[in-house]
């Protein structure tokens, strides 16, 4: 018997118990669907949090402050007050302190062997932002890094290289600020307020050159986003009043680091930071708790559906098992007629094998169209805070090895009785009542 009429033959010989067959390929269907809604959600997941990490900051780029003693005055520390000190600020999160950064800091990570770069991040404190309809309201400011994404809605990333001052507005601000969209704000003039240490004001306009959507992290939210040109403005304007030795201070800096350096190379530069007194987090640092959480969910799901599939193995075994015994008297007249052990192995295989493809198929097509659904609808529902966020994506790739991998198992699975089926002896066979 020839290959095709081996493959024809296993094909139909699947279907003549149309009800074990069914019942035995909606096994696996079981098994392929959770796989490969579990991979989808990994996949969709995980694209998330890597266009998440690109908004927050380029992969090459450490940041860098230089932490506070924290031995007393923490709330319940019962080691008494700490002793002031005018260059230890406090980061916002309770218990949390940094030392100011000064140009000597600046120059001693400069120094130090692995480092590249190193750019200070100048702290912006707007009192508020005023549009075309005069209302003023209270923003922050962020700041952009080198190769950092910004999630738009609509216009352009601001340009440090401009000497003119442009910003990218959030989009919450966009309605009450006087604009009709998104779109309308583009090119429109804002005009921000910042205080210096004598209590003066100073304004300065800025065009708006794009709006940024939302996201889990990164710049946009409730942060406008100036260049460096309206960054470098406002920083001085806000120092205007101070003495000349506590103008340059800054809570952090940017190091940039070689992008092709290995993790050992990348914790052994943190660990001479670290020596010089400094403390250094990059991108994975910083997003690494929550992909390890979500890995981990996505492994326990995994689990369950390679459980649903070992189950559904059985199926396999005792439906070819069964059509082994069916068809004795059919196996033994094809050996008495010349066909080999080898070739009745491969029938019984490649029947197994039939099995496997037509669950797993259909798991995956059922799988992609709920799980895309399912997407859709809590975009617009329960998860519309996160734009950008599917929640439920496919890879091809994935798509393909869940399909090949049930199929080895299928084929696996059918192993035993196909092995049984090779052995059988032709006379015993055709006696076979």
């Amino acid at each position: 018997m020839k290959t095709p009429d081996l493959i024809g033959s296993a094909v139909a010989n699947t279907f003549r118990s149309k009800t074990r067959t069914l019942l035995t390929v909606l096994a696996i269907f079981v098994g392929a669907f959770t796989l490969t809604l579990t991979s989808g959600l990994g996949t969709g997941i995980n694209a998330y949090i890597d266009d998440t990490v690109s908004s927050i900051g380029a992969t090459d780029v450490m940041t860098v402050t230089k932490p506070a003693d924290a031995a007393g005055g923490l709330p319940g520390s019962d080691t008494g007050p700490a002793e002031y000190d005018p260059d230890v600020v406090s980061t916002g999160v309770p218990g949390s302190s940094v030392v100011t950064l000064t140009p000597e800091d600046i120059d001693a990570m400069a120094d130090i062997d692995g480092v590249l770069d190193v750019q200070a991040t100048q702290t912006v404190s707007p009192d508020y932002i005023e549009g075309p309809n005069g209302d003023q309201f209270v923003v922050a400011a962020g700041t952009l890094v080198a190769d950092q994404s910004v999630p738009l809605a609509s216009g352009a990333a601001p340009d440090d290289s401009a000497a003119d001052f442009e910003l990218v507005l959030p989009i919450s601000y966009v309605e009450p600020m006087g604009f009709d969209d998104a779109d309308a704000a583009l090119g429109q003039t804002v005009t921000l307020s910042v205080t210096d240490a004598t209590r003066e004001a100073h304004l300065v306009d800025a065009t708006v050159v794009g709006v940024a959507e939302e996201g889990l992290a990164g710049p946009g939210g409730e942060s406008i986003l100036p260049n460096a040109a309206l960054t470098d403005e406002l920083f001085e304007a806000q120092s205007v009043g101070l003495p000349e030795d506590e103008v340059d201070r800054y809570l952090q800096a940017s190091v940039w680091f070689d992008p092709e350096a290995t993790d050992e190379q990348i914790v052994a530069l943190q660990d001479r930071l670290a020596d010089e007194g400094y403390t250094a987090v990059t991108v994975e640092d910083q997003l690494g708790a929550f992909t390890t959480v979500i890995d981990g969910i996505v492994l326990v799901l995994n689990a369950f559906a390679i459980i649903a599939l070992l189950a559904a193995s059985f199926g396999i075994v005792n439906t070819l098992f069964m059509s082994v015994q069916e068809r004795t008297r059919e196996i033994g007249l094809m050996k008495a007629m010349g066909m080999g052990s080898g070739r009745v192995f491969s029938l019984f295989s490649i029947e197994a094998t039939f099995i496997g493809l037509l669950g797993s198929a259909l798991g995956v097509v059922v799988a992609m169209g709920a799980g895309t659904a399912l997407s859709e609808a809590l975009s617009t529902t329960l998860l519309s805070n996160l734009p950008g966020l599917t929640l439920i994506a496919f890879d091809p790739v994935s798509i393909v090895v869940i399909v090949v991998a049930v199929m080895l198992i299928a084929f696996l699975a059918g192993t035993l009785p196909a092995a049984r089926a090779a052995r059988a002896d032709p006379v015993e066979s055709l006696r076979y009542e």
